[in-house]
């Protein structure tokens, strides 16, 4: 026992190379990452469309199980980068404007979850061995933001629901206000497009009281980025103005 334990202990590669071994790991998952983001776009543009005009009867045939497959099948097609409006439009067709802006802002949450997730385990090590300058600070900004950060970004065009939650799972950003941000900020377009779907499935039927969180969500979203862009400008002024010479 005491031999076979030894040659283990000899078969382990010297300690001065695990560092290098970690950093091969994180190379070889960032690829892995990178792969997967490859295959999920590939899919979205290829797979073969599903038949629509089936869905009503698949919602009828599972009942009171419908809201949770729902809510777990949005997240994944979130997940595999399906843009999150249109899961949006798609269950508002079905369920309603309230039911699918609901079932949509819950898989809108899952998926958040699942894409931090993926991102923290793949690409977190990777991006942590290799930040410098300007992004080590833009690391430590997402380490250090809150959930109005969280839902500035999400309100930027700047990707995909899916592919920015990859990309926070790299990042030194926490998970619950990552989580509550992409709620919040998903909840705008979640009841606008669930009603445009609800209209389209049942022309003339449309609780107008029901999208008023879209409204409210949009003048908020044009307040949170006007915010923004005015702090961004204060801190550029900052750093440029002249220090006074000392007297």
């Amino acid at each position: 026992m005491t031999a076979r334990l030894g040659a283990l202990v000899r078969a382990l590669p010297p300690p001065r190379t695990w560092p290098a071994l970690m950093r091969q790991r994180s190379v070889a998952r960032f690829l892995l990452l990178l792969a997967i983001l490859a295959a999920c776009a590939v899919s979205v543009l290829f797979l073969p469309q599903p038949d629509l005009a089936t869905a009503p009867r698949l919602v009828d045939r599972l009942g009171p199980f419908a809201p949770p497959a729902a809510i777990v099948l949005g997240a994944l097609m979130m997940v595999v980068l399906v843009p999150r409006t249109l899961v949006s439009f798609a269950w508002g067709a079905l369920f309603g404007t309230v039911g699918g802006a609901s079932y949509a802002l819950g898989a809108a949450l899952l998926a958040a979850a699942l894409g931090f997730g993926v991102g923290r385990l793949l690409g977190r090590a990777f991006v942590a061995e290799r930040v410098r300058g300007r992004l080590a600070r833009l690391d430590g900004w997402f380490a250090r933001q809150s959930v109005l950060g969280v839902v500035t970004v999400r309100l930027l065009p700047v990707g995909g629901f899916g592919l920015i939650s990859y990309g926070y799972g790299t990042t030194g950003a926490r998970l619950r206000p990552f989580l509550i941000g992409s709620v919040l900020a998903s909840v705008p377009s979640a009841f606008g497009y669930a009603a445009m779907g609800a209209a389209v499935a049942s022309p003339g039927d449309i609780n107008w009281l029901a999208i008023a969180p879209a409204g409210l969500g949009l003048v908020a979203s044009t307040i949170i980025v006007t915010k923004w862009r005015r702090s961004r400008r204060a801190a550029r002024a900052a750093t440029t103005e002249p220090v006074p010479a000392s007297a």
